[in-house]
């Protein structure tokens, strides 16, 4: 075997070697946000409580938290008072919008759960899943959050809880209603 052929195969080891570590040692849960920092798409759907056509074109301007959510899910149960919450912090600024999502749901469920849970901000029915495709969604719960220019500048994959609500308030939501340029952190779960 020549050295040549030695080496390569020495190289080819290592890169497998840092591969599987870094698969055995990364976050599984971490998947890149592709649609961060692009344009959010524009999407319209019947309210699922009172079915009026609720629409993105209707909140230009603002800062709209888009949470994808399904009575059928555990994890957006153990989120949804967090959401209240997050509405209830940032209501009564004028710039700041919430809309719900149901997802692949049945709307009779998706009500019941609302009334049980408490509902006190908008909720848009995803009819056959357009919406969840157009936004990248993996499953639910995932939150989106987008900028008074129209763009993606955060998203949340899993439950909006602890450190994870601290972060969406701290430094995604409130720098976004401070100032219109304003650069969001993104998320980092080590810290």
């Amino acid at each position: 075997m020549t050295r040549t052929t030695q080496i390569t195969i020495l190289v080819v080891l290592f890169a497998l070697l840092a591969l599987f570590y870094q698969g055995l040692w990364g976050d599984p849960r971490h998947i890149p946000p592709v649609l961060v920092d692009t344009p959010a798409p524009v999407f319209k759907g019947p309210d699922v409580e009172s079915g009026e056509l609720l629409s993105s074109e209707r909140y230009k301007g603002k800062v709209i938290v888009v949470n994808f959510w399904a009575s059928w899910c555990q994890e957006c149960k153990v989120e949804h008072e967090n959401l209240l919450r997050l509405y209830d912090e940032f209501k009564d600024h004028p710039e700041f919008v919430m809309l719900g999502i149901n997802y692949q749901d049945e709307i009779p469920k998706a009500r019941a759960y609302l009334q049980r849970y408490g509902s006190s901000f908008p909720h848009m029915q995803d009819v056959k899943g357009a919406l969840a495709i157009d936004f990248g969604v993996y499953g639910v719960p995932e939150t989106f959050v987008i900028d008074k220019q129209g763009i993606i500048r955060h998203k949340w994959i899993g439950p909006i809880v602890d450190n994870v609500y601290a972060n969406l308030t701290q430094n995604v939501l409130t720098p976004l209603l401070q100032r219109a340029d304003t650069q969001v952190r993104p998320y980092d779960p080590t810290t």
